[in-house]
């Protein structure tokens, strides 16, 4: 593996195409990447070259170029699984982002696992995919949304959370980092504690994959998602991991296409995992970036990557806080690289115009 140091940058800044340009005379400064990443040049070359010589639709193709692209698909799958070390590649499904693995997901389990007086349990800094997905079927089931609040810093009340799962919820759905906040939850001893209640537990880890090593067997998470798009891979692809006996539990969300075995006008029976979760016809081209994106990632030592980003977010840490009026948003001991704050008297959106006209990109507004 390839240790990244200071004077990696340049060298990995010139990949992404994206950031030759000006922006308003001044270069490119993105700092987005929580909302979504820009794209290596590996990336799209991967995607450019599937749409240019390999596209097809795959599985049931008895051509040329349908066995090559499935063979590359279920190759990108089995990628995909030692990258987040999965046991088997059949729990690796294939979804349009983190949103959509987690409405999957809610939407199977309200089938058979939540019942009219049970409960869900989320943390206080979830994302809105992985708080609205739950708080509707909750509603539909007659069921009850539980929530382990924040302390001042941001870091979730790991007391109550406790506390709240003597109550027995069905399932805990928990953030690995905020998308707002940059706090790390300590989700294996989250995980710890459910599981010793007997509870389930999904890991949203959208804001990790690309900033910190994930093992889903090591964690002993039951479900884990992630999109594509903040990893560097393009929009559009996304990622559930579920430990086997749970997809053989699960009916399906969808229907039609590739997740069918046999159809009759009386009834149907559906395919083996993965996919009878993949209804119909999947991105291919999506799929393909994705383990592009896994490629370029896995050229970096991420323990190398994850000290370079600390450090780089103290220094600017460091920096914000000589600004008059300067407010952070959260100030967790274990955080990745989001910093949130306000400027007394100064209106969020004012601050990203005005180091937009610099050069620079930020998220702004309510999250």
């Amino acid at each position: 593996m390839m240790k990244i140091t200071a004077g990696d940058i340049l060298n990995l800044r010139a990949q992404f195409p994206v950031l030759h340009q000006k922006v308003y005379g001044k270069p490119l400064v993105y700092l987005d990447n929580a909302a979504t990443t820009q794209k290596p040049q590996a990336v799209i070359d991967r995607v450019t070259a599937y749409y240019s010589h390999e596209n097809t639709n795959i599985h049931r193709g008895v051509h040329y170029l349908s066995h090559q692209a499935t063979e590359a698909y279920e190759n990108a799958r089995l990628s995909v699984a030692r990258f987040i070390n999965a046991a088997e590649a059949h729990e690796i499904i294939f979804t349009k982002g983190t949103t959509e693995s987690v409405n999957l997901l809610a939407g199977s389990l309200k089938q058979f696992l939540l019942q009219r007086g049970d409960s869900v349990l989320i943390t206080g800094m979830e994302h809105h995919s992985n708080l609205v997905p739950w708080q509707q079927v909750c509603l539909q089931n007659q069921a009850k949304l539980l929530v382990a609040e924040l302390n001042d810093k941001g870091e979730t009340d790991l007391e109550q959370f406790k506390q709240l799962l003597t109550q027995k919820p069905k399932l805990v759905a928990i953030a690995h980092i905020s998308n707002a906040l940059g706090t790390i939850n300590p989700v294996k001893e989250m995980i710890r504690m459910a599981h010793e209640q007997g509870i389930p537990v999904l890991v949203d880890g959208a804001q990790s994959v690309a900033h910190t090593s994930v093992d889903v067997q090591d964690l002993d998470c039951d479900f884990f998602v992630f999109s594509g798009h903040k990893m560097f891979a393009p929009m559009g692809i996304g990622v559930l991991y579920a430990k086997t006996d749970w997809l053989e539990k699960m009916p399906p969300w969808q229907f039609g296409g590739e997740m069918v075995d046999q159809v009759s006008f009386e009834a149907s029976t559906f395919n083996r995992l993965p996919f009878k979760f993949e209804a119909g016809t999947p991105n291919v081209g999506g799929v393909l970036g994705l383990e592009a994106a896994i490629k370029f990632i896995r050229q970096y030592d991420m323990k190398s990557l994850e000290a370079y980003e600390n450090g780089i977010v103290r220094q600017a840490l460091d920096m914000l806080q000589t600004i008059p009026g300067m407010r952070f948003i959260g100030e967790a001991a274990h955080r990745a690289g989001v910093i949130s704050f306000v400027v007394d008297g100064t209106h969020p959106s004012d601050i990203g115009t005005l180091v937009d006209k610099m050069g620079v990109a930020v998220r702004t507004g309510h999250h």
